[in-house]
């Protein structure tokens, strides 16, 4: 009997404090809606004025995500101070505090991803749209998380790159100041009027919508001395910023003119020649037509 006693005692002690508890978890919840409600329109509102404001939405998208966990972490504590448990809600700094520094070494990767991921933020070595290489990894960029990098590769696939490899390693940007320059080669034939040809070449690629003709205007230089020709190469810049012409479609274009423009003028393109020397002067077979004996 005396168990039983006290077990009601304690269930009554219970029912009393949850009681007590009530009006503050009501008025907890209250505020802390309130207050939530109110960042969030806060944070919307700042999230639109900056993206009216800033060039940047992959800066703008990171800021936001870390107001957002901000938010949850200032809702958390003030309904923790509000019923009445602010002893709590400093353990939970406190051990906010210690256990950051253990998670940080058990979870080193992800906070180096963070990190590196605050910097490229604030950094901004690239922005949504521009087309990168990282590592063996180029494609567009198209999102940037607390974590990774998403990049969409030219032939479709989706590679989210962490954060800390893109900041250790060389990333070529093609497209943040609106320039590229492409090229292809051409082999002409010795003998022929190189200058004669190299205007036909400029002439003919100029034509070519998507080609810049006054802020970079395409040129032509002899790179190699080849064994068979004389090899041209031809480059010409495009505006990265311009979507209404792809670029392999524009470089298709170009090396069509080119080519139909020198055989309408004339200039041959030949093929790679092989020299066959017989030192011994002995007879050499051929597949050609059957083994035929050919005396050289």
């Amino acid at each position: 009997m005396e168990i039983i006693n006290d077990l009601k005692i304690q269930i009554a002690s219970y029912y009393d404090n949850i009681i007590a508890i009530i009006p503050k978890l009501a008025l907890a919840f209250i505020i802390v809606f309130t207050l939530l409600s109110i960042l969030r329109y806060v944070r919307k509102r700042s999230v639109k004025y900056m993206l009216e404001k800033a060039d940047d939405r992959l800066l703008v998208g990171f800021i936001d995500s870390i107001f957002r966990i901000i938010n949850v972490i200032i809702g958390l504590l003030l309904f923790l101070y509000i019923i009445g448990q602010s002893g709590i809600a400093s353990s939970v700094l406190g051990a906010a505090t210690i256990s950051s520094v253990v998670i940080g070494f058990a979870f080193k990767d992800i906070a180096e991803n963070f990190l590196a991921g605050v910097i490229m933020a604030f950094n901004r070595p690239f922005r949504i749209g521009d087309t990168v290489l990282t590592g063996s990894v180029e494609g567009t960029i198209t999102e940037m998380s607390l974590r990774d990098t998403h990049i969409k590769t030219f032939d479709g696939k989706d590679v989210f790159v962490p954060n800390g490899q893109i900041i250790k390693n060389p990333l070529y940007n093609y497209t943040i100041d609106g320039f590229l320059r492409k090229s292809f080669s051409i082999g002409l034939d010795y003998g022929t009027d190189i200058d004669k040809a190299r205007k036909i070449i400029i002439t003919s690629i100029s034509n070519v919508p998507g080609i810049l003709l006054d802020e970079k205007p395409p040129k032509t230089l002899i790179s190699e001395l080849g064994a068979s020709t004389i090899n041209i190469t031809v480059q010409y810049w495009l505006d990265t910023f311009d979507k209404n012409h792809s670029g392999t479609e524009i470089q298709s274009q170009a090396m069509k003119n080119a080519l139909n423009a020198l055989e309408a003028a004339g200039i041959n393109l030949p093929g790679d020649i092989i020299e066959i020397k017989n030192y011994k002067n002995t007879p050499l077979q051929t597949n050609t037509e059957g083994l035929k004996k050919v005396k050289v």
